[in-house]
């Protein structure tokens, strides 16, 4: 299960850049399909990661980290999609992407360095 949610998340960066660059590049047509994709992707990390977060419960990690590695994960799905709708507003999005890279170091560093 571990390889599918990375590789789910993976992928999904990719589809949110790809996604904020062709906003910007004026495709609005391969915007929205990228945009769809990413959100699919989205589901397939929560599903991923709530499969993971039972699994890890019956194990021996601590459940108040595993809460607050869910919690960090949502806040990521957020904030990528904060980004895409304040850019696509024409809103500046200087600090949604300050959040999106602090809350993607908060997940990086409770998923490969406590959990």
């Amino acid at each position: 299960m571990l390889h599918a949610h990375v590789t789910s998340w993976a992928i999904a960066i990719i589809l949110f850049i790809v996604s904020y660059f062709l906003m910007k590049a004026g495709k609005a047509k391969g915007h929205k399909i990228t945009s769809m994709i990413l959100r699919l992707f989205y589901v397939f990390i929560i599903v991923t990661g709530g499969m993971m977060f039972i699994q890890y419960l019956s194990g021996d990690y601590y459940a108040i980290s595993l809460f607050v590695k869910v919690l960090a994960g949502i806040w990521v799905i957020g904030s990528m999609e904060m980004v895409l709708a304040k850019a696509k507003k024409g809103a500046s999005v200087t600090g949604m992407w300050i959040m999106f890279f602090i809350s993607l170091i908060l997940v990086l560093y409770l998923g490969y360095s406590v959990l």
